[in-house]
C-alpha cells in the first residue's frame, strides 16, 4: 500500500479508530469486526501488549486495511512500527524526531497538536494531518471550528471526545476526519464480542461522517 493509498483510505472513510483494549486478541478482534462493518482503518496503539504483532498479523491478512500504530512517542518505536508494516504513525503529541523518522520511510504522519502555534508546526513539519487532540476539553466541535477558519489548509484529525452526539459537528467545522475510541469500540462490546453492536455503531459513525460532510458542502 502506497502513502496516496493509505491516506486515501483515512480520509475516504473519515474515521481513524482508535483501537486501545487490553489484549492482542481484544485488538485482533475490534480490527477485523470494524473491517467487516466497512471501516478498513484501524490506529493499534503501543499500549496494548504486542502491538507490533498485531500490525504485522493484520497487515498480511488485510492488505486492503489502512493498518497504523498509535501513541508513538520515539524514534525507537516508530522504526519498530514502520517495520511491522504500520501505512501511518500517529503521536498524542508533537515529536520531532518521529516525524522525521516516519517521514524518511515515505508513510503518513499523523503528529498531535493542541495549540494554534502546535498545528501550525505540526504541519508545516510535514505532518499529513494534524491530530488535535484533546479537543472536549478546548470546547470541542467550536474550537475545530476556530482552529480551521484561520487555516483552511490544514487537514484536521478531531481526537478526544468524539461520540454520537458531536462527530457530525466535527466535521461541519472543518475536520478532515474524527478519531473515536470507545464510543465506537465499548468495553463490553469488546470483552463479549458482540459483533452486532459494533457493527452498529460503525453504521452510525459512518453515517454521521457523511452527513456533516454534505452539509458543509452544501454551506459552501
Amino acid at each position: 500500500m502506497t502513502r496516496d493509498q493509505a491516506k486515501a483510505g483515512i480520509e475516504g472513510i473519515g474515521i481513524l479508530p482508535g483501537i486501545r483494549v487490553e489484549s492482542a486478541e481484544f485488538a485482533r478482534y475490534c480490527a477485523e469486526t470494524l473491517y467487516a462493518a466497512g471501516i478498513r482503518v484501524a490506529e493499534i496503539t503501543m499500549t496494548i501488549p504486542g502491538a507490533n504483532d498485531v500490525i504485522r498479523d493484520l497487515v498480511l491478512r488485510y492488505p486492503d486495511m489502512v493498518v497504523g500504530a498509535g501513541t508513538v512517542l520515539d524514534k525507537e518505536t516508530a522504526d519498530r512500527c514502520l517495520d511491522a508494516g504500520a501505512r501511518f504513525i500517529t503521536s498524542t503529541g508533537l515529536i520531532p524526531e518521529v516525524i522525521e523518522t516516519v517521514l524518511k520511510r515515505g508513510v503518513v504522519m499523523v503528529p498531535g497538536a493542541l495549540t494554534p502555534t502546535e498545528v501550525i508546526t505540526a504541519w508545516k513539519a510535514g505532518g499529513d494531518y494534524v491530530k488535535v487532540y484533546p479537543t472536549a476539553a478546548l470546547g470541542g466541535e467550536a474550537y475545530i471550528r476556530s482552529l480551521h477558519l484561520p487555516l483552511p489548509k490544514v487537514p484536521i484529525i478531531a481526537t478526544g471526545g468524539v461520540n454520537q452526539q458531536t462527530a457530525t459537528n466535527y466535521i461541519l467545522a472543518g475536520a478532515t476526519a474524527v478519531g473515536v475510541g470507545s464510543e465506537l469500540l465499548p468495553a463490553e462490546a469488546v470483552r463479549r464480542h458482540q459483533d452486532h453492536r459494533i457493527h452498529e455503531l460503525a453504521r452510525r459513525f459512518i453515517a454521521m461522517v457523511k452527513d456533516g460532510r454534505q452539509m458543509r458542502a452544501a454551506a459552501q
